[in-house]
């Protein structure tokens, strides 16, 4: 039952709020149907099916309210599940932020978000690709760990106000790490798309073999400030805990006005509209973007469009709740879902060639604030460190600890790469100098 079309959403939540007394009701459905494949020393470690629907209804009287969910869809569940939420709404303490639910809104054609070749998946497409990926690293006589999942998934919303939204989804990502086996030698990488015929696990478990391989017997040097060539992954490996990752998550209006950001300013107010990075660099947001195809519309059914963060370093916009916007008297602008950060049409491999001397980082990792106000944070290298020199990787080099904020990263930009998709948004590599690392690490 996992993907149900719009007509089929849609009459659950008439019927949901049909059951309704509340002064206002919002109902939510979320389904996800997928499956995934993890491997270990090349070998089929684990796999699995997701198949899941389930509603969630939001009631309100006057400012208090109430949430409940359930994954039934008889009558008699559905009724206690609005129940429910009305009598958690008529107990819940007053909100000090409370918005009136959105009415009737008009949305961009989501489309661009599913793939019918995604929807397609099944077990050998899964096997197949895992299976091309272990058979390379048995070839190598290199030990890999793999993971490939999928997914087709729809989101539907109704209220009492009469907002409408549908939208379906697809998703495929893999991402591995290979050793060498010794373990000296490690290298990593992923990608993830819409459209599962883009997929190829065999290119990208090649990359991270050769890394691997050309890993081995890494050489120490001094800790220092160097000029570094940054992958994608090394930007945007994980999108809460990445260098453009925390810089995307603090383009909040209210942190910035409320002085809890590297946006405010001091005595109030926050930096939009300054130039705060190389002119060069320039962030937005597209729903429509063919590469990323992301929802139009947020978690609170307000649209999605097209929106600039960045433009040539200035800060164009600040994201923030409903509430905020209308106390603060801003733009209503919701968080962005993916993003794109132009770029320009260099390889890494290009890149490296542009380089006299400097360092080539595959990936960060454990990456941890240190400073909010000035976005320091503090990480490791890992899974294949090189040193350049004369536009050629030259030897491995050990892993480095870094304690760097992109505020200062982005102001110490020397060549932008072509943009690549990784973790739903569009992201350059990055040549940057004076990037800190403080101290070595033994770690692979």
């Amino acid at each position: 039952m996992a993907i149900l079309s719009k007509d089929e959403a849609q009459n659950i939540l008439k019927k949901v709020l049909s059951f309704s007394t509340a002064d206002e009701c919002e109902a939510t459905l979320n389904g996800s149907i997928g499956g995934n494949v993890r491997s270990a020393r090349n070998s089929i470690s684990t796999a699995g099916a997701v198949d899941n629907v389930s509603l969630a209804v939001q009631s309100r009287f006057g400012k208090r309210s109430g949430l409940a969910t359930c994954n039934e869809f008889d009558d008699a569940t559905l009724r206690r599940c609005v129940q429910r939420a009305e009598e958690i709404a008529r107990l819940a303490p007053e909100s000090p932020e409370y918005m009136p639910l959105l009415g009737p809104q008009q949305y961009l054609d989501g489309s661009r978000s599913f793939a019918a070749a995604t929807a397609a998946i099944d077990p050998a497409y899964r096997a197949k690709q895992i299976g091309a990926s272990m058979a390379l690293c048995d070839e190598k006589k290199l030990s890999s760990a793999g993971f490939l999942d999928d997914s087709v998934g729809f989101i539907a919303k109704r209220n009492s106000k009469g907002l409408e939204a549908y939208q379906q989804t697809s998703y495929v990502g893999f991402s591995v790490t290979v050793r060498t086996p010794d373990g000296s030698g490690s290298g990593y990488a992923a990608a993830d798309y819409t459209d599962a015929t883009k997929l190829d696990a065999a290119r990208l478990t090649r990359v991270a073999a050769e890394k691997a391989a050309s890993s081995v017997k890494a050489r120490a040097i001094e800790p220092g400030k160097y000029t570094v060539i940054l992958e994608p992954n090394a930007l945007l490996s994980n999108v809460d805990t990445s260098l453009l990752g925390v810089l995307m998550q603090s383009l909040d209006a209210r942190s910035a006005d409320e002085g809890r950001s590297f946006l405010s300013k001091k005595g109030g107010g926050n930096k939009k509209g300054e130039k705060l990075f190389d002119e060069r660099v320039t962030i937005y947001s597209d729903p429509l973007n063919p590469e990323i195809g992301d929802l139009t519309f947020a978690n609170d059914g307000r649209p999605q469009q097209k929106t600039t963060w960045i433009e040539k370093g200035v800060v164009k916009n600040l994201y923030s709740s409903r509430f905020w916007a209308q106390k603060a008297g801003i733009p209503d602008l919701p968080p962005p879902g993916g993003w794109i950060m132009q770029g320009g049409t260099q390889s890494t491999a290009d890149l490296i060639k542009s380089t006299a001397k400097g360092i080539l980082v595959t990936r960060l990792w454990y990456i941890r604030p240190v400073d909010p106000q000035t976005l320091l944070y503090t990480g490791l290298t890992r899974d294949g460190t090189f040193y350049i020199e004369n536009g050629q990787i030259k030897f491995p080099i050990k892993n480095f600890r870094f304690n760097e904020s992109p505020v200062i990263m982005l102001n110490n930009l020397e060549a932008i790469g072509k943009p690549v998709r990784l973790n739903g948004s569009l992201v350059p590599p990055l040549k940057i100098r004076d990037f800190t690392f403080t101290s070595l690490s033994d770690a692979v």
